[in-house]
């Protein structure tokens, strides 16, 4: 740990509410919503609040027995949410964390929205961003109402009390009551219009590298995730869709698949074909056994090479500008110009739990089971697919094997109901491999254009442009205001450099047929790339050293400067390296936390790069569990490795050309480089985590490959022919 900014004590307060619950204590904490621009097969219900006026959206439930459970909006997908979330509440309520216990909300935006949106989401890596004072807060005031209670109990002052590990105690007497005891003595008590929350000092959970909750269960396999779930007579299905983009079914000879053993009915949509047996294999060989003719479409005829000359050409043209300051013409007339433009390809997602929805459709009602990071939205357009109103569906959410983005869309949901509408009983639908990566929601492709201008070793004027898809404009239209994606200039309007003349515009530009939507990062792992791959450019067109070149331009950041200072000691930077082998930097202030990330490499003759060393120091505030934010940032700088190295899907004939993980591959375990995490120690308020080791690592690789070779790559995947047989 290295000690970089002091704590800070400042912290707002919450509204608070206490309402019955029979044989117990119930809180309800309110969470503020912020304004847009002008168990295993059980669903999960929400408590019971009496009072009809106001309408939380998370709850504390304290039983009698002592155990605490919070009803989660936030789902888990391996990012260990769920215990850090657990040791906030159990911090402020000063419980027993092993008495502490988490389940997964049901749909209801009103009572869990999460806060930056206004939905039921779980995304941005605001898990902790946006629960961090609402969690605090609860547990405080709870911790308060069950002190009032014993004190009044034993005719007492409350100051006189102290509590921990889920008892209220005398300090004076010795005399002790569990929460359990005082609970629905608790239930009559006044929430307190203004708690004091603990000095980080004092925090006994919160800093500790906690073993996470989740992790027991996944290594017995008691964990149950979507594909997971069981019901009695269940049947199985997979499908088949179209090939091509908004392709549809011609004809099926279904003849050779009746003859499967276990095939038990062939469904047949409008765009897909999905077959139902009594195990998947059965279901999996009937489909293969199908003879179906596909009606293609106008999209039959959409290349990668159409796709990106649309994009090249849309731009040439002028965007919306997003921001702007000072003399933009004056600044690019100031110094030596220098221009370059980056792109960035489709990705797929390939979640290692394949998409799947589990669905028991009668004609009044429809139940669902799946893993989703917007369990409300899935609710919703499951319901306009089963035809019912909404409250006749229950929709179960369960552990996420990878989200990546990709359980932020309802179609594997919408599918599964609609098959599921044909089908009498419970029916498990679940998408091969081939399948998800072919008609996936993918990331979309970018152009990014710069021009600046270098005066006395420092930029002038910066004139950024992003043209892409807009994802915000399909997924949450109300945060599309004036032609802005809010997502896709993410990294780009906040750009850490000091730079006197600087704009930024974003020209909105769609492919043709090919969805697209979030990919761990989406922005700014786009703006971040194109960034920091030009200033390692301009550091050399300026004459000097890329980490001084940035250092001297951080002069308004004083947490990322301290990460680029933090990095360059521990990864010893400047010290001397083999011929091909380069170390490349990349500094961001991403989702609320600031990392710079160093990575060293070797390119071979072939053009190959082997991985030999990746080091991170990042300031992402209060760490509420150093070990979780290690892991996500060792998960997440592999992830953005591979896609560096790796990641394109390219389209062909209105086809996704790549299918499984021979033609898109992933970074291998003998290829892992050592991996070093170095967390500040910060008082600041938690940032996200889950997306920012994502956007570090390909551009400090490309950075390390222009190092090692002085090829200026400016686009990915790594073409390897490029770099075959260069040096620096």
């Amino acid at each position: 740990m290295t000690v970089a900014a002091k704590i800070s004590d400042t912290v707002s307060r919450r509204a608070l509410l206490t309402g019955g619950l029979a044989g117990g204590f119930l809180l309800a904490f309110h969470l503020p919503v912020r304004a847009l621009p002008p168990a295993v097969n059980e669903p999960v219900q929400p408590p019971d609040v009496t009072d009809g006026k106001f309408a939380p959206n998370a709850f504390i439930r304290i039983d009698d027995a002592g155990h605490t459970t919070l009803v989660m909006p936030q789902v888990e997908m391996g990012q260990g949410v769920y215990t850090a979330v657990a040791m906030i509440l159990a911090e402020e309520l000063d419980a027993d964390l092993a008495q502490v216990t988490l389940e997964p909300a049901p749909p209801n935006d009103k009572l869990y929205g999460n806060p930056t949106f206004g939905i039921q989401v779980t995304g941005n890596s605001n898990s902790i961003r946006a629960f961090w004072k609402p969690l605090r807060n609860a547990g405080a005031s709870a911790r308060a109402m069950l002190v009032q209670a014993a004190a009044q109990q034993w005719q007492v002052e409350p100051a006189s009390c102290t509590t921990s590990k889920g008892e209220v105690t005398h300090t004076e007497s010795g005399r002790k009551l569990s929460y359990g005891a005082l609970a629905t003595a608790a239930s009559s008590q006044s929430p307190p219009k203004d708690v004091a929350l603990k000095d980080p000092k004092d925090f006994v959970f919160i800093g500790k590298p906690l073993k996470r909750f989740d992790t027991p269960d996944k290594v017995n396999g008691k964990a149950v995730y979507g594909i997971d779930a069981i019901l009695p007579g269940m049947k199985f299905a997979t499908l088949a869709a179209c090939p091509v983009f908004g392709g549809k079914v011609g004809t099926v000879d279904d003849t050779a698949a009746k003859k499967v053993p276990g095939v038990q009915q062939i469904v047949v949509l409008d765009d897909l074909v999905a077959v139902v047996g009594d195990h998947m294999w059965a279901a999996k060989k009937g489909l293969d056994a199908l003879v179906v003719t596909w009606n293609e479409g106008a999209n039959a005829r959409i290349s990668s090479k159409d796709i990106w000359e649309d994009i090249r050409a849309a731009s040439e043209k002028d965007g919306v500008v997003a921001r702007s300051d000072g003399d933009i013409a004056k600044g690019l007339a100031t110094g030596d110009k220098v221009e370059a433009s980056y792109e960035l390809p489709f990705l797929a997602h390939a979640t290692m739990e394949p998409l799947n929805c589990t669905v028991h459709f009668k004609q009044d009602s429809c139940e669902l089971w799946t893993g989703t990071q917007i369990i409300s939205r899935v609710q919703s357009e499951a319901a306009k697919a089963a035809g019912l109103p909404v409250e006749k569906v229950i929709a179960n959410n369960h552990l996420l094997g990878g989200g990546f983005g990709r359980r932020l869309e309802p179609d594997m949901v919408v599918a599964a109901v609609r098959i599921a509408k044909h089908v009498d009983g419970p029916v498990k639908v679940v998408w091969t491999r081939e399948e998800d990566i072919q008609h996936d929601i993918y990331r979309p492709v970018y152009r990014d254009t710069i021009a600046a201008t270098l005066s006395d070793g420092k930029i002038v004027g910066w004139k950024y442009r992003i043209t892409g898809s807009a994802v915000i404009a399909r997924w949450l239209p109300p945060a599309f205001q004036k032609g802005i994606d809010i997502d896709a200039v993410d990294s780009a309007v906040d750009i850490p450099y000091d730079i006197p003349n600087l704009h930024v515009e974003y020209v909105r530009s769609e492919p043709p047929a090919v969805p697209t939507g979030f990919w761990r990062g989406v922005g700014p792992n786009n703006n971040v790339f194109a960034i920091e791959c030009f200033m390692d450019e301009l550091a050399r067109k300026a004459g000097k050293d890329p980490v001084a070149f940035r250092r001297d331009m951080l002069g308004k950041n004083p947490r990322l400067k301290a990460a680029l200072d933090l990095v360059a000691e521990k990864s010893n930077w400047g010290q001397p390296l083999p011929a091909r082998v380069g170390r490349g930097v990349c500094v961001q202030p991403s989702f609320g936390s600031f990392i710079a990330t160093v990575v060293e490499a070797e390119v071979d003759e072939q053009g190959e790069v082997h991985l030999r060393r990746v080091t991170s120091a990042v300031d992402t505030g209060i760490a509420v569990n150093p070990d979780t934010i290690m892991a996500q940032l060792e998960g997440g700088l592999i992830f953005g490795l591979t896609a560096a190295l790796y990641g394109e899907i390219t389209i062909d004939k209105g086809r996704v050309q790549q299918s499984n993980f021979n033609n898109y591959r992933m970074l291998r375990i003998d290829q892992a480089p050592k991996i070093e995490v170095h967390v500040i120690k910060s008082g600041e308020a938690p940032g996200g985590i889950g997306e920012t080791g994502v956007t570090a690592s390909s551009p400090a690789l490309r950075n390390a490959i222009y190092a090692a070779t002085g090829v200026a790559l400016r686009r990915l995947p790594i073409d390897r022919s490029l770099i075959a047989g260069k040096k620096a």
